[in-house]
Protein backbone atom coordinates (compact mmCIF):
# COMPACT_ATOMS: atom_id res chain seq x y z
CA UNK A 1 0.00 0.00 0.00
CA UNK A 2 1.02 3.39 -1.14
CA UNK A 3 1.27 6.28 1.61
CA UNK A 4 -2.34 8.02 1.78
CA UNK A 5 -3.96 4.17 1.21
CA UNK A 6 -2.44 2.21 3.51
CA UNK A 7 -4.11 -0.38 6.31
CA UNK A 8 -1.30 -1.15 8.97
CA UNK A 9 -1.89 -4.18 11.74
CA UNK A 10 -3.27 -2.87 14.92
CA UNK A 11 -1.87 -2.13 18.03
CA UNK A 12 -2.12 -4.64 20.68
CA UNK A 13 -5.10 -3.49 23.19
CA UNK A 14 -4.34 -1.91 26.28
CA UNK A 15 -4.47 -4.35 29.42
CA UNK A 16 -7.71 -4.85 31.08
CA UNK A 17 -6.47 -3.77 34.26
CA UNK A 18 -5.55 -0.12 33.17
CA UNK A 19 -8.96 0.06 30.64
CA UNK A 20 -10.84 -0.90 34.38
CA UNK A 21 -9.03 1.88 36.22
CA UNK A 22 -9.46 4.54 34.07
CA UNK A 23 -13.55 3.62 34.15
CA UNK A 24 -13.92 6.23 37.70
CA UNK A 25 -11.16 8.74 36.32
CA UNK A 26 -12.89 11.74 35.08
CA UNK A 27 -11.10 13.69 32.22
CA UNK A 28 -10.62 16.92 33.98
CA UNK A 29 -7.96 15.32 36.26
CA UNK A 30 -6.27 13.62 33.25
CA UNK A 31 -5.60 16.69 30.93
CA UNK A 32 -5.28 18.63 34.67
CA UNK A 33 -1.94 15.96 34.30
CA UNK A 34 -0.91 16.77 30.75
CA UNK A 35 0.10 19.94 30.60
CA UNK A 36 -4.00 20.96 30.39
CA UNK A 37 -3.41 21.37 26.53
CA UNK A 38 -3.87 17.82 25.52
CA UNK A 39 -7.25 16.77 24.52
CA UNK A 40 -10.08 17.46 22.01
CA UNK A 41 -11.63 20.36 21.44
CA UNK A 42 -14.50 21.07 20.03
CA UNK A 43 -16.43 17.98 19.82
CA UNK A 44 -20.18 17.17 21.30
CA UNK A 45 -20.86 13.99 23.08
CA UNK A 46 -24.47 12.68 21.43
CA UNK A 47 -24.83 9.93 24.04
CA UNK A 48 -26.96 10.93 27.71
CA UNK A 49 -24.80 7.69 29.29
CA UNK A 50 -21.77 5.99 29.53
CA UNK A 51 -18.49 6.23 29.95
CA UNK A 52 -16.38 5.77 27.41
CA UNK A 53 -12.09 3.94 27.96
CA UNK A 54 -10.69 1.84 25.12
CA UNK A 55 -8.08 1.26 22.46
CA UNK A 56 -7.79 3.95 19.65
CA UNK A 57 -8.49 1.71 16.17
CA UNK A 58 -7.61 4.72 14.44
CA UNK A 59 -8.95 5.95 10.29
CA UNK A 60 -7.64 8.61 8.22
CA UNK A 61 -10.00 9.73 5.75
CA UNK A 62 -10.57 12.67 2.82
CA UNK A 63 -14.02 14.68 4.17
CA UNK A 64 -17.21 13.43 3.71
CA UNK A 65 -16.24 10.22 2.54
CA UNK A 66 -16.20 6.67 4.82
CA UNK A 67 -14.67 3.90 2.19
CA UNK A 68 -12.09 3.44 4.48
CA UNK A 69 -14.18 3.19 7.89
CA UNK A 70 -15.86 0.11 5.89
CA UNK A 71 -12.00 -1.15 5.66
CA UNK A 72 -11.61 -0.18 9.59
CA UNK A 73 -14.65 -2.31 10.79
CA UNK A 74 -13.55 -5.56 9.44
CA UNK A 75 -10.56 -4.65 11.55
CA UNK A 76 -12.35 -4.33 14.74
CA UNK A 77 -11.33 -5.93 18.10
CA UNK A 78 -12.83 -6.27 21.40
CA UNK A 79 -12.50 -2.58 23.20
CA UNK A 80 -11.68 -0.89 20.52
CA UNK A 81 -12.68 3.02 19.76
CA UNK A 82 -13.29 4.29 16.25
CA UNK A 83 -11.30 7.20 15.81
CA UNK A 84 -11.63 8.88 12.67
CA UNK A 85 -9.66 11.81 11.29
CA UNK A 86 -12.31 13.64 8.81
CA UNK A 87 -10.58 16.94 8.88
CA UNK A 88 -13.37 18.37 10.77
CA UNK A 89 -15.34 18.47 7.82
CA UNK A 90 -18.99 18.55 8.66
CA UNK A 91 -20.97 18.09 5.03
CA UNK A 92 -21.52 14.61 5.02
CA UNK A 93 -21.82 11.99 7.73
CA UNK A 94 -19.03 9.49 8.57
CA UNK A 95 -20.88 7.09 10.15
CA UNK A 96 -25.07 6.45 11.09
CA UNK A 97 -26.67 3.63 12.92
CA UNK A 98 -25.89 0.61 10.59
CA UNK A 99 -21.79 1.53 11.19
CA UNK A 100 -22.69 1.62 15.10
CA UNK A 101 -24.51 -1.36 15.01
CA UNK A 102 -21.94 -3.44 13.55
CA UNK A 103 -19.21 -2.16 15.19
CA UNK A 104 -21.02 -2.39 18.25
CA UNK A 105 -21.42 -6.34 17.56
CA UNK A 106 -17.83 -6.93 17.09
CA UNK A 107 -16.78 -5.64 20.33
CA UNK A 108 -16.22 -1.53 19.56
CA UNK A 109 -16.77 0.22 22.52
CA UNK A 110 -17.28 3.84 21.75
CA UNK A 111 -16.85 6.26 18.59
CA UNK A 112 -14.60 9.52 18.02
CA UNK A 113 -15.46 11.57 14.99
CA UNK A 114 -13.59 14.39 13.28
CA UNK A 115 -16.66 15.03 11.28
CA UNK A 116 -20.36 14.64 11.29
CA UNK A 117 -22.72 11.63 11.97
CA UNK A 118 -26.35 11.42 11.45
CA UNK A 119 -29.10 8.85 12.75
CA UNK A 120 -28.45 11.11 16.14
CA UNK A 121 -31.03 9.41 18.01
CA UNK A 122 -29.13 5.50 18.14
CA UNK A 123 -26.32 7.16 20.10
CA UNK A 124 -28.25 8.03 23.16
CA UNK A 125 -26.97 4.89 25.12
CA UNK A 126 -23.42 4.68 23.02
CA UNK A 127 -20.26 6.54 23.83
CA UNK A 128 -19.80 8.98 20.46
CA UNK A 129 -18.09 12.38 19.94
CA UNK A 130 -18.30 14.20 17.26
CA UNK A 131 -18.21 17.75 15.10
CA UNK A 132 -22.05 18.07 14.18
CA UNK A 133 -24.84 15.69 13.23
CA UNK A 134 -26.16 16.09 9.13
CA UNK A 135 -28.47 14.06 7.38
CA UNK A 136 -26.12 13.21 3.92
CA UNK A 137 -24.06 10.35 3.74
CA UNK A 138 -20.81 9.91 2.44
CA UNK A 139 -19.24 9.03 -0.50
CA UNK A 140 -17.79 5.63 -1.05
CA UNK A 141 -14.58 5.96 -3.15
CA UNK A 142 -11.60 6.60 -0.89
CA UNK A 143 -8.51 6.68 -0.65
CA UNK A 144 -7.44 6.56 3.50
CA UNK A 145 -5.24 5.21 5.85
CA UNK A 146 -6.18 2.74 8.84
CA UNK A 147 -4.03 3.09 12.10
CA UNK A 148 -1.76 5.97 11.56
CA UNK A 149 -1.87 8.81 13.64
CA UNK A 150 -4.62 11.66 13.16
CA UNK A 151 -5.72 14.59 14.65
CA UNK A 152 -8.99 14.88 16.14
CA UNK A 153 -10.02 18.20 16.98
CA UNK A 154 -6.58 19.59 17.66
CA UNK A 155 -5.22 16.20 19.81
CA UNK A 156 -3.38 13.36 17.94
CA UNK A 157 -4.05 10.08 18.03
CA UNK A 158 -1.99 7.28 17.37
CA UNK A 159 -2.98 3.93 17.14
CA UNK A 160 -2.93 2.01 19.91
CA UNK A 161 -3.76 4.50 22.46
CA UNK A 162 -6.14 4.98 25.69
CA UNK A 163 -8.88 7.24 24.82
CA UNK A 164 -11.83 8.02 27.57
CA UNK A 165 -13.97 10.18 27.19
CA UNK A 166 -17.03 11.54 29.66
CA UNK A 167 -19.31 14.10 29.99
CA UNK A 168 -16.44 17.05 29.82
CA UNK A 169 -15.03 15.67 26.85
CA UNK A 170 -12.31 13.13 25.19
CA UNK A 171 -8.39 12.70 26.12
CA UNK A 172 -6.07 10.50 24.75
CA UNK A 173 -2.44 9.24 25.68
CA UNK A 174 0.31 5.94 25.13
CA UNK A 175 -0.40 2.89 27.04
CA UNK A 176 3.58 4.03 27.89
CA UNK A 177 2.45 6.71 29.91
CA UNK A 178 -1.24 5.09 31.32
CA UNK A 179 0.50 4.37 34.77
CA UNK A 180 1.78 7.38 35.17
CA UNK A 181 -1.30 9.11 34.18
CA UNK A 182 -3.26 7.31 36.53
CA UNK A 183 -1.29 7.97 39.64
CA UNK A 184 -1.53 11.45 38.70
CA UNK A 185 -5.11 11.89 38.47
CA UNK A 186 -5.03 10.03 41.69
CA UNK A 187 -3.46 12.07 43.12
CA UNK A 188 -5.43 14.91 41.57
CA UNK A 189 -8.62 13.04 42.73
CA UNK A 190 -7.54 13.01 46.34
CA UNK A 191 -6.49 16.76 46.36
CA UNK A 192 -9.94 18.05 45.36
CA UNK A 193 -11.66 16.10 47.67
CA UNK A 194 -9.29 17.70 50.76
CA UNK A 195 -10.10 21.22 48.98
CA UNK A 196 -13.90 19.85 48.98
CA UNK A 197 -13.83 19.39 52.66
CA UNK A 198 -12.08 22.99 53.10
CA UNK A 199 -14.80 24.09 51.49
CA UNK A 200 -17.49 22.53 53.48
CA UNK A 201 -16.13 24.06 56.89
CA UNK A 202 -17.26 27.51 55.42
CA UNK A 203 -14.14 29.79 56.20
CA UNK A 204 -13.42 32.44 54.00
CA UNK A 205 -9.72 31.32 54.25
CA UNK A 206 -9.26 29.07 52.22
CA UNK A 207 -5.69 27.68 51.85
CA UNK A 208 -6.49 26.92 48.28
CA UNK A 209 -7.21 30.23 47.24
CA UNK A 210 -4.63 31.18 49.38
CA UNK A 211 -1.51 29.11 47.79
CA UNK A 212 -2.70 30.44 44.41
CA UNK A 213 -2.99 33.99 45.42
CA UNK A 214 0.64 33.70 46.98
CA UNK A 215 2.16 31.84 43.94
CA UNK A 216 0.92 34.45 41.44
CA UNK A 217 2.20 37.29 44.40
CA UNK A 218 -1.32 38.23 44.83
CA UNK A 219 -1.33 37.58 48.42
Amino acid sequence: MSLGNRFNPPVPAAAPNIIEAFRTVVTPHISDNMGRHIGARGLTRYNQTGKLVGTALTVKTRPGDNLIIYKALTMLKPGDVLVVGGQGDTTNAMIGELIKLYALEHGCVGFVIDGAIRDVACFTDTPCYAKAVVHCGPYKTGPGEVNVPVSIGGMIVNPGDIIVGDEDGVVAFSQADAEEVLAKAREHEALEERVKAEIANGSVDQSWINNALAKAGLL
